[in-house]
This record gives C-alpha cells, sequence and structure tokens, in this order.
C-alpha cells in the first residue's frame, strides 16, 4: 500500500525552463539599460561564472543554486555597484519566473486527488529552501505537502542517498510505500529506486533514457500527463 508520494518540483510540478528564459531576459534587459552591457556579454558571464561557482563549492552544495552568489559575482568582475543592483536583479529573476510559471497540467489535480485519497504529500528537491516555499505557495500546491526536503536542508544534491533517506525518514513509512515522482531520470528515478522506492518519470518533454544507465532489476513507470499518475499509485495497491 502507498503511503507518501513525493514530488521533485522543478521541471515537474512547473516548467522550470520556462520561468527561467523569462528571468534571464529580465535580468539582461535591466543590465543592458544600467550598465550598456549587451545580452549576450550579460549570459555568457553567467554561464561562465555558474561554472565556476559550481566547481568551487562543489556539486553537492545548494548554494550553486544561489542567483545571488551568481549576481554578485559578476557584479564584482565586472567592477560595478553591488548596491542597489544585486537586490534588484535578484527580484527581477525570481518575481518574474514566478509570474509567468503555471503549474504543469493536471498536476494540481493529481496531489489534490491523492491527498483527498488520505496519501501523505512530500517534496523531494534541489536548490535552496526559501525559494522553493515561494514556488510551491505560488502555484497553489502548499495546503496539500506534509513536509519539505531540500537539498540545502539534507547537505547533499540529488540522487545522493542521504538526500532520499531524509525524504523516507520524513514520511514515516518503509521506502517502498513511497512513491518518487520527478523529471530527472538519474536524480529522481535512479535515486528513488536505489533507495528501495518507486519512481515514475515525469517525461512530458520526451527525453531520451541516458545513457550508460544500469537498471537490472529495476523497474520505473513513466508517464506523460499527470492524468496517468493516480491510476498508477492506485494500481500498486
Amino acid at each position: 500500500m502507498i503511503k507518501e508520494v513525493i514530488f521533485d518540483i522543478d521541471g515537474t510540478l512547473y516548467d522550470y525552463d520556462y520561468g527561467h528564459a523569462f528571468g534571464m531576459k529580465e535580468m539582461g534587459n535591466y543590465i543592458t539599460e544600467q550598465f550598456g552591457i549587451s545580452r549576450e556579454e550579460f549570459e555568457q558571464t553567467y554561464k561562465e561564472l555558474n561554472k565556476e561557482i559550481t566547481e568551487r563549492l562543489g556539486r553537492n552544495n545548494a548554494a550553486i543554486h544561489s542567483r545571488s552568489i551568481r549576481m554578485q559575482n559578476m557584479l564584482e568582475q565586472w567592477g560595478k555597484p553591488l548596491f542597489p543592483h544585486l537586490k534588484k536583479l535578484y527580484h527581477l529573476y525570481w518575481d518574474t519566473l514566478l509570474e509567468v510559471s503555471r503549474p504543469e497540467a493536471g498536476s494540481l489535480e493529481a496531489v489534490k486527488a491523492l491527498y483527498e485519497m488520505g496519501i501523505s504529500i512530500g517534496i523531494g528537491t534541489d536548490m535552496t529552501t526559501r525559494m522553493q516555499y515561494e514556488k510551491l505557495e505560488h502555484l497553489g500546491f502548499a495546503p496539500y505537502i506534509s513536509h519539505i526536503v531540500t537539498s540545502q536542508e539534507a547537505g547533499f544534491e540529488k540522487p545522493h542517498p542521504e538526500v532520499m533517506a531524509l525524504c523516507v525518514r520524513k514520511a514515516g513509512c518503509a521506502p517502498e510505500e513511497c512513491v518518487f515522482v520527478g523529471d530527472t531520470f538519474k536524480k529522481d528515478v535512479l535515486g528513488a529506486l536505489d533507495a528501495g522506492m518507486h519512481a515514475v518519470w515525469y517525461n512530458v518533454k520526451e527525453k531520451a533514457l541516458p545513457e550508460n544507465v544500469d537498471l537490472a532489476g529495476k523497474e520505473y513507470q513513466e508517464i506523460r500527463h499527470f492524468d496517468e499518475l493516480v491510476p498508477y499509485i492506485k494500481s500498486l495497491a
């Protein structure tokens, strides 16, 4: 019997790539207006600093997702004032992303249906905690969430066993009584399977299966629409 369904957020409950593109556009416009720096130079610098920060902090550090750190480093590199521009860039990015983002088709209905079935709803996500709370509230999922695990809290990024183990501990049931739903195969699906959970790959963008994936003795469910999720959960009962 399934007692808990755990959801990833970015790329699963909403389209992160869509919102990110709008957020980047607004930051680029601001930088061009304030400093005369082209959109192309901004995006290249942002990309280079993202790589540099990740290498410096390590991939199992939630701070690599901090837009404030990226923007701070970018302004410092250009010799531009941090105040008030860092705060304005931060809000431009995230406020724009939230403004244009909507729940994935059928996702809110699926979460509500599971909740009404008496199944606990959890979150297992990378990124920093505060922003993930903002997304869940803005998208309408907040009333249904029992507990949340972020990589900032766990100290590791998915698919590290500590992240998945903390998800299971918060669920308060056996791993085989949990289902993990996410869009990233190695992080969400393999991470969940390795932890003993059921796994659902939300593959709305029809991504190819990653190369060199060892699925020996492991089974997962692939869905392209959230209408498929509740029937699958019921089938596990």
